[in-house]
């Protein structure tokens, strides 16, 4: 399975689902911790990987149903690690933690279930666009297929228990991926963050925690797991929260349109010519202008690429993705340089030299 992640996009940037002009992805995460055990701040070597053996066993006797294959952290080199990180089937922290760890991942990357990152077990369904209550099923039943066979710790007044206080309850975390150029040109991207954190909301980056946005893409995920049933968090964002953000950006779009449509096509076009010709580009630059780019194709002012196109670039763009494509370890120079071509031959439909 490894050799095949760089071959193609992942599910959060597969082929597009409902809303996906402005909806990337939609994920729920799951924070479970076993009874009898501490928690991993507490954990010895031995007990995390008794933990991890535990574990392990239980989901290969089909607590997860269909074709998965485990992975060892420590038995992948560091490029292949940030592969996962890039496809969003681990988090950073999993990469960063000490000692024994691991993933287990469904074979179409739906789902994953992380092992001794923050908390023993992190349950995850990924899709394109805006699918929560098809992830929601879907990771509720991975979660009933473990319990059924491993004891959680739970406390009948406070729900499930975990590593960090601001899970404790259902220990779900909704996030939904969002494509807000439009905002950010505007300069309305900021009434967002502020309507965002008066709903007790997070704002992040491309990759969750501690990371910065870049191409417009920004992660809005629930802070609050207690005294909430599951179904109620993910009802309120599929129903109230991503449909008004929606609105805004859909809104920011038509603005732009009618008030500015010049300097509109002039971002999207200088975009396009740059990617189209670039001889070397670093990733920040090239999610900026695939960012524009994607704004372009959505509303009609670029016709000749697939938003799957772009998509994939988005990816296979990424230092570890580019660099395992490429077969071999690249200098940040080289990697600049074999992104730009990479491009070049997407966009152009040919390889240049």
């Amino acid at each position: 399975m490894m050799q095949k992640f760089p071959q193609h996009a992942g599910q959060w940037l597969g082929p597009p689902g409902p809303r996906s002009e402005i909806v990337i992805s939609s994920r729920i995460r799951l924070a479970r911790n076993l009874a009898g055990f501490p928690f991993l701040s507490r954990a010895s070597e031995d007990q995390r990987r008794e933990l991890a053996d535990k574990i392990r066993i239980h989901l290969d006797r089909k607590a997860t149903a269909g074709k998965w294959e485990y992975f060892d952290l420590d038995q992948l080199d560091e490029l292949d690690r940030q592969v996962l990180v890039e496809r969003h089937l681990i988090s950073r922290q999993l990469v960063e933690a000490k000692g024994t760890r691991g993933v287990s991942i469904a074979q179409d990357e739906t789902t994953s279930v992380m092992v001794n990152e923050e908390d023993h077990l992190r349950i995850q369904s990924l899709r394109c666009g805006l699918q929560l209550d098809e992830i929601w099923n879907e990771v509720n039943a991975v979660d009933d297929r473990i319990e059924d066979r491993l004891d959680y710790a739970f406390h009948p007044r406070y729900g499930y228990l975990t590593a960090c206080p601001t899970n404790v309850g259902t220990g779900i975390r909704v996030s939904v991926m969002l494509h807000l150029p439009a905002l950010k040109l505007t300069g309305e991207i900021e009434r967002v963050f502020r309507a965002a954190k008066d709903m007790h909301l997070a704002v992040r980056g491309l990759y969750g925690e501690g990371t910065e946005a870049t191409g417009d893409l920004f992660q809005i995920s629930n802070q609050v797991t207690l005294g909430r049933t599951e179904e109620d968090v993910v009802n309120e964002f599929r129903a109230m929260v991503i449909p008004r953000i929606i609105d805004y950006e859909n809104l920011a779009r038509e603005a732009l349109m009618k008030e500015k449509p010049l300097a509109l096509d002039d971002r999207i076009f200088r975009s396009y010519g740059i990617l189209k010709n670039a001889r070397t580009i670093s990733s920040e630059e090239t999610m900026l202008h695939l960012s524009h780019l994607r704004m372009g194709v959505h509303l009609g002012r670029i016709r000749d690429i697939d938003m799957r196109t772009l998509n994939e670039l988005f990816l296979v763009t990424q230092p570890a993705h580019l660099q395992r494509l490429m077969g071999e370890r690249l200098t940040g120079e080289q990697r600049s340089s074999a992104r730009a071509d990479l491009i070049r031959s997407k966009l152009n439909g040919k390889q240049e030299v």
